[in-house]
């Protein structure tokens, strides 16, 4: 595809790939979410006879080669970025006409690496959420793991003669943890250069320059192949939080907003009234713990217009990226505007690549007056 190029990393350090390796990849599908799930891939290559992928497939699947990384880098237009820095969990062969097999290749983003052993028991004293997720992800730093830790608003360290906090199963399953409980999300994101990745541990952040406008309807200005909306209301809901007066100790409900600097309303008219939830064991907690709970609870439950669809990257002319802000236009008055971008699938074959896309806001109508394209 004109302007568009693929370029393939492997190894247990990788590097480029040869030549033959490259040429016998035929797709490739590369999933990038918001922390929801691990970031994952697929590669597909033909395997003729003699080709150097059967000796990939034989250390891969053999396990002679105990970590093999694979780094797909994509440039358009000059401009390029990783799309995916993972390891490989599976790989399988498949049989194929005129002596041509297929070489399939699966596996994870570099957190499959941190959810492999588990410490249990392993104790962090007088540590707040912040400094023990910096401390777990200080073990994958030789990875090229370089972590971005965002202190939580009650990022209090517990009294060691009160609690000792400890981790249970894997580091990868803790620091999910953490994340939730702070309303916080945690994702790796390749770059800036092959071989390194940002591990993301903090606030879903929905402010920041747009990217171009996914636009509908509008004829030789339609960027995008196909795009839906779904409005419900039913998923918006705001958290009721008690925190327990000192004195009498009579619990004082307290509505905890879903609305934050980070975290700004993407949409003018939000379902009304949400449904109110009461937390009511927040009233047996500390004040800054029972403050966290409700933060994560209304982060989780804050969006209730969500969209879908594909596009063509040469009709967009760039990547869509997951995990920031983008336009829609030509939807109409209730679903233009800006959103957050969920999810993002690359679809990577010969002469095409597409993406599919998921979007989400906290409701109706755009809170901008017009979308930047």
């Amino acid at each position: 595809m004109n302007g568009v190029q693929l370029s393939l990393w492997i190894g247990p350090v990788p590097v480029p790939a040869p030549r033959e390796v490259v040429e016998a990849l035929v797709h490739a599908r590369v999933e990038s979410g918001s922390g929801e799930s691990q970031g994952g891939f697929e590669l597909g290559f033909d395997l003729p006879a003699r080709s150097p992928l059967r000796t990939l497939f034989l250390l891969t699947g053999g396990g002679s080669v105990p970590l093999m990384r694979v780094v797909l880098v994509v440039s358009i237009n000059g401009a390029a970025q990783s799309i995916i820095d993972g390891v490989t969990t599976h790989v399988e062969t498949r049989p194929g006409e005129g002596g041509i097999g297929k070489l399939v290749v699966r596996g994870k983003d570099l957190s499959a690496l941190m959810d492999i052993v588990e410490f249990p028991g392993l104790p962090y004293p007088a540590l707040p959420p912040s400094a023990r997720a910096l401390l777990v992800l200080a073990k994958y730093a030789a990875l090229g793991v370089l972590p971005l830790v965002i202190p939580t608003l009650a990022d209090v360290p517990p009294l060691p003669m009160q609690q000792v906090p400890a981790q249970r199963g894997t580091d990868y399953a803790y620091l999910k943890k953490l994340a939730a409980e702070a309303g916080y999300v945690f994702y790796l994101e390749p770059g800036p250069t092959p071989g390194t990745s940002k591990a993301y541990w903090g606030p879903e952040i929905r402010v920041g320059q747009p990217q171009p406008a996914l636009t509908t309807g509008m004829d030789s200005q339609t960027n995008v192949e196909q795009i839906s909306f779904d409005f419900d209301r039913e998923r918006k809901s705001m958290p009721v939080v008690f925190f327990q007066e000192a004195a009498s100790k009579v619990p004082i409900p307290i509505v905890i907003p879903d609305v934050s600097p980070l975290d700004p309303p993407l949409g003018l008219v939000p379902p009304l009234p949400p449904k109110l939830v009461k937390l009511e064991k927040t009233a047996h907690l500390s004040a800054p713990q029972a403050l966290m709970t409700g933060l994560a609870y209304a982060a989780a439950h804050g969006d209730s217009v969500f969209g879908s669809g594909q596009l063509d990257v040469a009709t967009y002319g760039r990547l869509l990226k997951s995990r920031a802000l983008v336009g829609v236009r030509g939807a109409g008055l209730p679903f233009d505007g800006l959103y957050y971008v969920k999810s993002v699938t690359h679809q990577i074959e010969r002469g095409s690549y597409k993406q599919a896309f998921k979007l989400a806001r906290n409701g109706l109508v755009s809170t901008i007056p017009s979308v930047p394209t």
